[in-house]
């Protein structure tokens, strides 16, 4: 360990002005997991896309009130930065062409995936895209005592990010560029996620060693997290090196103990994965967006299939095949978005014990430079 004084905290002014220990936001579709994160000292994001009925998202929302002991969290969503007037998911389903159905049945037969019972309904819908759904969400998040609202498409539209900023809430948005980093600074964004290539889910083409110290140079001092490959206390100490005031981690908590991937099949394929094994694919929602590669991607990605459809369409095409694949294990085409990172997600383990190996690392990397610095250690 460092000398007393020597070792900074891994906190940062952003993390100060959040009041959390830790500047480790998390990610995370689970309510266990994000409750986990910011009881840990870090802070849980929880993620909305999934919600697609308001009492849901209230009822696991009161848990998290119940299980964050009073420390901060927030909530990401989905949402197009610009306002779709009068179209339903009804319209848009009506766009899907047939050529595409049949294709998602014949590859889902082709590896004996049985139907889902008489009348049970997909349990995975892309939906909270849809301008209705992303709204209908906000306002119950807003009920809430959230602290920061996050939007995976970028800068949300102007009217939510002044009643973020009205009920005292800070906006964060994805970016893949620095050219969209200055945008969600021009559109009064309050934190720029830099993620890089190397993510889970939708990312750009820039990988996060070049993309970080871009967007911080660009929209600076707004506060940046570092996203895009981070899964380890060093990493940590590399992003908060180039600029970033903490780091996005979305990846890392998906085979953690509170994780509920419904899935051992899944968890077992993540332990086993490398960095190797993942793929950008159009095949989940329309947008390049990394995952597991698997039978599924490769038959997307097959220059003779009729070719993925553009988001919102793709996603809502495949949103049955998808539960069917989950439901049944079918373990070639079992897969979920991830991030290279998932080469070193090979244990299963709880939120804090991930936390006391990102904060043991961290100090491991500044105890590194101190001495590469000249500075004396203990």
């Amino acid at each position: 360990m460092s000398d007393c004084g020597i070792l900074p905290p891994m906190e940062t002014e952003l993390s100060k002005k959040l009041g959390v220990e830790h500047a480790i936001f998390g990610f995370t579709p689970f309510p266990a997991v994000a409750a986990a994160i910011t009881r840990a000292g870090g802070f849980g994001v929880l993620g909305a896309v999934r919600y697609t009925a308001p009492d849901d998202l209230a009822r696991d929302l009161d848990w998290m009130q119940e299980h964050t002991d009073g420390k901060p969290y927030g909530l990401d969503v989905v949402m197009p930065a610009r306002k779709v007037e009068g179209v339903t998911e009804a319209d848009v389903e009506a766009m899907i062409p047939a050529g595409h159905r049949q294709f998602v049945q014949d590859t889902l037969a082709k590896h004996g995936v049985p139907e889902l019972a008489e009348g049970e309904a997909s349990g995975w819908r892309i939906t909270g895209w849809m301008e209705e759904v992303a709204r209908n969400q906000l306002d119950v998040a807003f009920e809430y005592p959230i602290k920061l609202l996050a939007n995976a498409l970028g800068s949300p539209p102007a009217d939510v990010v002044r009643r973020a900023h009205d009920g005292d809430v800070l906006v964060a948005a994805l970016a893949g560029s620095a050219r969209h980093a200055r945008h969600h600074a021009d559109a009064g964004i309050d934190v720029v996620v830099a993620q890089g290539y190397e993510a889970g889910g939708h990312t750009g083409e820039i990988a996060s060693m070049v993309l970080v110290p871009d967007v911080v140079d660009a929209v600076g001092p707004l506060p940046v997290l570092a996203a895009g490959g981070i899964g380890s206390g060093e990493q940590i100490a590399a992003g908060l090196a180039l600029g970033a005031q903490g780091v996005w981690l979305g990846s890392l908590w998906l085979t953690t103990e509170e994780a509920d991937l419904h899935s051992r099949a899944l968890t077992r394929k993540l332990l086993a994965a490398g960095s190797g094994d993942t793929v950008r694919s159009r095949a989940l929602t329309g947008k390049p967006a990394r995952q597991l590669r698997t039978e599924w991607t490769d038959a997307w990605d097959d220059p003779s299939g009729p070719g993925t459809l553009p988001m919102p369409l793709q996603g809502l095409l495949v949103a049955e095949a998808v539960s069917r694949i989950q439901k049944y294990e079918t373990g070639a085409l079992l897969g979920t978005p991830v991030g290279q990172i998932v080469g070193r997600m090979n244990t299963e383990r709880s939120v804090q014990a991930v936390f006391d190996d990102l904060t043991s690392g961290f100090e491991r990397a500044v105890d590194r430079i101190n001495r590469i610095a000249g500075r004396s250690v203990a």
